[in-house]
């Protein structure tokens, strides 16, 4: 489990696609110490596992099945792309984000970016299906980084970033029509599924 609170931020060193697979290797920033082999990463909000990690060096690799090809944003990167990196949640840390499990619901699309005094607003549109997930003041995950929605529109909504998570993520880079994955609050979901099968 994650929390929405990007740690780092990473630099894609390479992807090699397979028929419905993939590979990635990610060099890792110098905070992120004492990697194994077998444990969980957020990368871009997407859970991953670590199935290599070369000694003495930051490099990690990562396999990439073909479903999650198609559903995030992963398979749209080039080499030299930034990730944001989160490692699993310890037992006993602070829970400053939100509940995050990594396992993203799709992606949303930037359509607009609009600059104020002390913060910027983003604009994303999302999957129909997905919109009865957010409310105003609610929680949202955008390639893994914990935020508040601002607003909610016809076609998706809005989120407003400081300045600090502009400069600690890779979302001050985001340009109009770019993806992100998202995923909408598990609670959310919980209530939803419940919902419908008790046919309320």
């Amino acid at each position: 489990m994650f929390t929405g609170l990007v740690q780092g931020v990473g630099i894609l060193t390479g992807i090699k696609f397979d028929a419905n697979s993939a590979e990635i290797a990610i060099q890792l920033p110098a905070n992120f110490e004492n990697i194994q082999i077998g444990e969980s990463i957020s990368v871009n909000g997407v859970c991953l596992t670590v199935t290599k990690n070369q000694e003495n060096t930051q490099l990690v690799s990562m396999d990439i099945m073909g479903v999650t090809l198609a559903g995030s944003n992963i398979g749209d990167l080039e080499i030299g792309n930034a990730v944001n990196l989160e490692r699993a949640m310890l037992i006993g840390d602070r829970f400053g984000g939100h509940i995050v499990q990594g396992h993203i619901d799709g992606t949303a699309k930037l359509v607009s970016r609009e600059l104020s005094d002390n913060w910027e607003t983003f604009r994303f549109e999302i999957a129909q299906h997905l919109r009865v997930y957010l409310v105003p003041k609610g929680s949202v995950c955008l390639n893994g980084v914990s935020l508040t929605i601002s607003n909610i529109t016809d076609d998706g909504f809005e989120v407003s970033l400081i300045p600090t998570t502009m400069e600690l993520t890779n979302l001050a880079q985001l340009r109009i029509g770019d993806k992100v994955n998202i995923e909408v609050d598990v609670i959310a979901k919980y209530v939803q599924a419940l919902l419908e099968n008790r046919n309320i």
